[in-house]
């Protein structure tokens, strides 16, 4: 039977009236280590239950509870009347646990998120590190239950887009932070929880969008925003800030998930027919994201309307454009690359010690502006 360090065990024995940690925990993370280092080899047997509880001094289910989180993880295999042995692909699954990071995004096909998932897949190969990408899909339950997974994975660490409607509750991050797992939020943070940020300045973003616009000189502006939120708030309060204030604008927000398309493309189409309807109309519409900007593209050339001749087309977006419509819009950017590389950045220093789990570091993204092809002057009234 192989014995664990009987110093380090009555040490731990004293530990969580300073970490706060509870002692099941700690006896995993204890054998875990012991399974890294190698002085666990596989198919070496671990001391009795009896044994474990009586050097450190816990109950016998205390010692069960952390023998069956590591049974779940697979680190070790319970064999009834025999004993606790070290599985013999332990020491692989975690190295495989150790070399993948996460990206939790609302979505994986419009928008920046393509590109910043390359950017952050890229990021962890330089560091020979894997990927997991979960889209969540904007929903609140869906993002709880790929947590759940990537903690039963035990992920290095996780960068995520929190969800908007409703918003990501503190728990969901403070259950990765519990499991020693690092947390980076993306976008935006989630209250009542501590992680690094790279941080959208929403408000700056209309506000960037705002200046162009009324540079152009148009007087009457419209606002689409997806979903409702503080995002969308923000979008409105820099446009408004930067327009000026005898400026008319009108505001259109969706009202259900940003992600169900055809719903969002039907509200929109509505609202289209309701501001052109009138006899004064706005000359000029900023989206707060480039693929809703693409959607009043397309809505505006079904009606005969002509962009930027009859109305100028403002969204925001990442740095990179790809092909199609989105080269051509004129749009806010934000580099989205460096969201990707900075994620893993930090990611690693929470992981290496460098930085502290709980760090509340804030990193603004900058903005830039793609001049694009869809904003021109104000059409003169005739």
């Amino acid at each position: 039977m192989t014995l664990l360090n009987l110093k380090e065990m009555t040490e731990l024995a004293t530990a969580e009236d300073a970490t706060g940690q509870p002692k099941y925990e700690q006896l995993r993370d204890y054998v875990v280590s012991q399974i890294e280092s190698g002085a666990l080899k596989s198919g070496a047997a671990l001391p009795s239950e009896n044994r474990l509880a009586e050097n450190l001094q816990i109950a016998r289910s205390t010692v069960r509870q952390a023998l069956a989180a590591l049974e779940r993880d697979g680190l070790v295999l319970r064999v009834h009347g025999k004993g606790t042995f070290v599985h013999d692909e332990a020491k692989q699954r975690l190295r495989k646990s150790q070399d993948l990071f996460a990206l939790i995004v609302p979505e994986t096909e419009t928008a920046f998120y393509p590109s910043l998932q390359r950017s952050f897949e890229r990021a962890a190969a330089e560091m020979h590190n894997q990927v997991v990408v979960c889209n969540s899909n904007n929903d609140v339950d869906k993002q709880a239950s790929a947590i759940l997974q990537l903690i039963d994975l035990r992920v290095s660490g996780v960068a995520i887009v929190p969800t908007t409607n409703p918003a990501t509750p503190a728990f969901h991050i403070r259950q990765l932070q519990k499991n020693n797992i690092p947390v980076v939020c993306c976008s935006r943070p989630v209250q009542g929880v501590q992680t690094p940020l790279l941080a959208i300045p929403f408000e700056e973003v209309g506000v960037r969008a705002g200046e162009k616009i009324r540079e152009m000189g148009h007087k009457h502006v419209a606002f689409f925003g997806s979903s409702h939120g503080i995002a969308t708030d923000l979008y409105e309060r820099g446009l408004r800030k930067a327009i000026n204030g005898d400026a008319r604008v009108d505001i259109f927000v969706g009202s259900g998930q940003p992600t169900n398309y055809a719903a969002l493309e039907k509200e929109c189409s509505q609202a289209i027919d309701a501001m052109f309807g009138k006899a004064e109309i706005p000359t000029a519409i900023f989206c707060g994201f480039d693929s809703l900007a693409e959607t009043l593209y397309m809505l505006l050339a079904q009606r005969g309307i002509r962009v930027p001749q009859d109305v100028s087309l403002v969204g925001f977006g990442g740095t990179h454009r790809g092909g199609g419509l989105a080269n051509h819009l004129s749009s806010v950017t934000i580099d989205e690359i460096g969201m990707g590389h900075q994620s893993i950045e930090l990611l690693s220093k929470m992981r290496n010690g460098q930085m502290p789990i709980d760090s509340s570091e804030i990193r603004q993204l900058p903005l830039s502006f793609n001049a694009g092809s869809t904003l021109a002057s104000a059409p003169a009234k005739s």
